[in-house]
């Protein structure tokens, strides 16, 4: 009797501790996978919060202008030489004209001009008499006769030179004349591409310098740029009495992030 009792305890001994063991890790199992899920919440949180904290940070920019400015001298010239001649007869004052067109072209050869840079156009003739708005005309002449020689040239310091010794041709009978507003000198500059580079760095580092100071007064930090503007490229002459020299100037527009 004794014996089966012993026996009997040991038995049931052995069956709790096996299923006390089996709950045992059945426990260590699920602590484990609670674990593994309370690590994987809380790095989706994280990531959520970084995301909510760059969507809002996306929210605040800033708008900002660069200004580039560069004063360069031109480096092509257009200079119209005008002259008139009246009279009656055509065919005189065809031969008139073509005379004082080569004395001219010889003149500016003579300067340095080359013949390339020389253009000669058509004369343009009006008769008086055939227009109707010179009613009151008192012109004793028939025909009134323009004659217009171009040089367009890239040797600007040498054709404004020779603007000034224009009245040299006045000893040989030919007095050029102006007011025409057609026929103005023009001063153009033509190498924008070499300076652009250049200017649209300048104009970059500019409204950088400004959208910075707008963060530091906001107690945010500067982020990176969300879209940037280059803006139209103008070229003016720097003022009225120096029109060879040219004032180029653009305005940048870059939007940037800020972040706390």
């Amino acid at each position: 009797m004794f014996l089966y009792l012993e026996i009997s305890f040991q038995f049931i001994t052995f069956d709790k501790i096996l299923d006390l063991t089996k709950k045992i890790l059945i426990m260590k199992n699920w602590m484990k996978e609670a674990a593994i899920v309370a690590l994987g919440l809380f790095l989706l949180g994280i990531c959520i919060r970084a995301g909510i904290n760059d969507f809002k940070d996306k929210d605040r920019v800033v708008s900002v202008k660069g200004l580039a400015e560069m004063e360069v001298p031109a480096n092509k010239v257009t200079w119209p030489l005008m002259f008139k001649d009246l009279g009656d007869d055509l065919p005189t004052l065809y031969n008139n004209i073509k005379a004082k067109n080569n004395t001219i072209v010889n003149f500016l050869k003579l300067k340095g001009i080359t013949e390339k840079e020389i253009s000669i156009s058509a004369p343009e003739i009006i008769d008086m008499q055939a227009e109707r708005y010179t009613g009151n005309n008192t012109s004793p002449y028939r025909y009134n006769i323009t004659s217009v020689i171009t040089v367009t040239s890239e040797k600007v310091d040498k054709v404004r030179s020779l603007m000034a010794e224009q009245s040299e041709l006045l000893k040989q009978g030919i007095a050029l004349t102006g007011g025409d507003y057609r026929y103005n000198v023009t001063y153009d500059f033509t190498k924008l591409n070499e300076i652009k580079p250049q200017m649209i760095e300048n104009a970059t580092k500019n409204a950088r310098i400004a959208a910075e100071k707008f963060a530091k007064d906001s107690d945010s930090k500067l982020g990176k740029i969300k879209t940037a503007n280059q803006g139209q490229f103008s070229i003016v002459d720097r003022d009225a009495n120096t029109p060879y020299i040219k004032s180029v100037r653009v305005v940048t527009t870059v939007d940037y992030y800020l972040q706390d």
